[in-house]
């Protein structure tokens, strides 16, 4: 980073010019006072004929596929080689009950797997690793898990498996923050509070067949809201629960039974996989994997030189000046399940308590001025100019690839400076020493610090481009400690509600299930703005209740849903994003379809043993 500063000062000064620019309201130009325009099945993305489109270059997601273009047969076994692409290492956590971040996911997805499988609607199917049926109050799930479900090392992976991983995850030193994953099973409060030895929900049937109780019944429960992660106990049962995310058996040899096995691992860096030829589903095509870390600066140069034949998650601004130069590789795309967002401190985590607890004297506890930094940004240039039209301006915080509750007419604030300024002055935000920048409403110097992480070239520039916006409304917004933070830094000093942050930028992969209460409950660990009210408590307890088992009610409550984070604004949703996954010619059989993403690896082949270069 330090070699390309000036450069990047240079490229956000020109993108201030542009955005000047486009605040005039040109005719030609598509401001952010404009909605979304929309030409597309889930209502969001440009047309690929858009006139706009072909003039300025911007790239519509509609030209992509989800599926690889098979080039020629596969070749039996070879190896592919993954591109973890990240500024950072990966943290090591390497379970689905203890992982927190994306690139241990990234290192995860080869070996360890969820028990169910989804379609493309995100609705549980019966084509996974266990088949389930559900009584007809809703609420009792019964889970037959394949015979041929075997962990790598070769035990069977059992109903007590899954049974030990609530018990974990709801057990009182549980160090991770899904407890909101199992918290609507029966008896999970009373094992929670040490009240109880067992969770009065589970059942084991027998060693492959579990029942699984929850309090009420819920829409989630049919659409990815089950956690359906087995812990294997015969590794993990004598290692104390608190101190399991830190053991050799999550962070040195993590097992799952997926279709590869972790072979050998550097902290860090990189992973070896070999095929697990006891696959549930059948052996792999390929001999084994091997993943490392590539810095999003040097990732291009990796797919050239053959170095790597996969990137994800690739940095989407690469990608109009990485598509002439990489004749070796073919881009899949498709609308992803995540959003960018800026948040604001509200309050702390209360451990003992478990929830959130709002300051009402937080330095951003007015939501004026919450809203106010909300109209200063235009977040459809920030979209078009850093990434050509694949990421855009987001409006709620329900993504459109959930095009069932995606609410497109909300009324949500878009680049309006001069609606900010007339919040701000009618807040008491005003200029009293006349040096050009706000004091609060107590006439008191305000300075706003502001968290934003480290990651590809345009980090830096879009985190100065939002300082930059809010200076011109008379905002002091500094970055925290003057610079961008590392990933893993960045998120543990959130998290931990550090004092020195008033605002972070941060990003969200929403998984496969729509309901919120795990980024925005009370009691939700990644609730990081740690928002609360009443009203906030009551829709989302609605949208997760028996009721809004009918679809009609559900969309109803999480309308009203977006509309109360619009008007309250804990957060606010800056970019919808486009995902696109450049794959070498070589590979066969590679998919970025939501239902077969994270089951489909054993399909993977490659034609021949070297990677195609340009």
């Amino acid at each position: 980073m330090k070699k390309t500063s000036k450069w990047l000062l240079a490229l956000m000064l020109v993108l201030l010019l542009v955005l000047a620019a486009c605040s005039g309201g040109s005719d030609e130009e598509t401001t952010a006072d404009e909605p979304a325009e929309e030409g597309t099945e889930e209502g969001t993305e440009k047309d690929a004929g858009d006139e706009k489109s072909a003039e300025d270059g911007l790239v519509s997601i509609d030209d992509f596929a989800v599926d690889k273009t098979n080039s020629g047969e596969a070749i039996d076994g070879g190896t592919l080689n993954f591109g973890l692409v990240s500024d950072t290492v990966f943290e090591g956590l390497l379970h689905p009950v203890f992982y927190e971040g994306d690139p241990d996911y990234q290192v995860m997805k080869f070996f360890a797997e969820g028990l169910l499988s989804v379609d493309n609607n995100f609705n549980y199917t019966q084509d996974g690793a266990a088949t389930w049926e559900v009584d007809e109050a809703g609420t009792t799930f019964t889970f037959t898990i394949g015979e041929n479900v075997n962990w790598h090392d070769g035990q069977p992976v059992t109903a007590e498996d899954l049974a030990f991983a609530y018990e974990v995850i709801g057990h009182p030193e549980y160090t991770g923050i899904r407890y909101y994953a199992v918290e609507n099973v029966v008896g999970i409060d009373e094992y929670n509070a040490g009240e109880a030895d067992t969770i009065s929900g589970i059942e084991i049937v027998d060693d492959k067949i579990i029942k699984i109780t929850f309090k009420e019944a819920n829409p989630s429960l049919l659409a990815s809201g089950i956690w359906d992660d087995p812990l294997p106990k015969h590794i993990f049962k004598d290692i104390p629960v608190a101190e399991m995310a830190e053991s050799d058996a999550v962070r040195v040899n993590p097992i799952g039974f997926g279709p590869f096995k972790v072979e050998s691992i550097v902290p860090g860096e990189s992973v070896t996989y070999t095929a697990n030829e006891d696959y549930w589903l059948g052996a792999p095509k390929l001999d084994g994997i091997t993943l490392k870390v590539v810095t999003p600066q040097t990732v291009v140069q990796a797919l050239q030189t053959g170095e790597i034949d996969v990137a994800e998650p690739f940095p989407t601004a690469q990608y109009a000046d990485a598509v002439d130069s990489l004749s070796n590789v073919e881009f899949l795309g498709q609308t992803d399940l995540a959003y960018s967002y800026i948040g604001f401190k509200l309050g702390k985590w209360d451990a003992e308590a478990g929830e959130n607890v709002p300051d009402p004297d937080a330095k951003m506890a007015d939501a004026n001025l919450r809203k106010a930094m909300w109209y200063a940004v235009d977040n459809n240039a920030v979209g078009e100019q850093f990434y050509q039209g694949l990421r855009w301006a987001a409006t709620t915080l329900i993504v459109p690839a959930f095009p069932d509750y995606h609410d497109a007419t909300v009324e949500a604030p878009s680049y309006d400076p001069d609606e900010a300024n007339k919040i701000l002055d009618e807040a008491g935000y005003v200029d009293v020493d006349g040096d050009g920048l706000r004091e609060d409403p107590d006439g008191e110097e305000l300075v706003i610090n502001f968290a934003a992480m480290s990651g590809d070239d345009t980090a830096e520039p879009v985190a100065n481009y939002y300082i930059q916006a809010w200076k011109q409304v008379g905002l002091n917004v500094e970055l925290v400690d003057g610079r961008l933070l590392e990933f893993n830094t960045f998120y543990d000093r959130v998290e931990a509600d550090d004092e020195g942050i008033d605002i972070y930028s941060g990003a969200w992969g929403t998984g496969y299930d729509v309901d919120q209460n795990g980024l925005y409950g009370r009691a939700a660990g990644y609730n990081y703005p740690r928002y609360a009210s009443e009203e906030n408590d009551r829709l989302l307890e609605d949208g997760a209740s028996e009721a809004s088992m009918d679809v009609a009610h559900r969309q109803e409550v999480y309308k009203e849903w977006q509309q109360l984070m619009v008007d309250e604004v804990p957060v606010f949703p800056t970019l919808y994003r486009a995902e696109v996954v450049p794959v070498n010619e070589r590979v066969t059989d590679w998919t970025i379809q939501w239902s077969l993403r994270d089951n489909a690896y054993h399909e993977v082949g490659v034609t021949q043993e070297e990677p195609v270069l340009p």
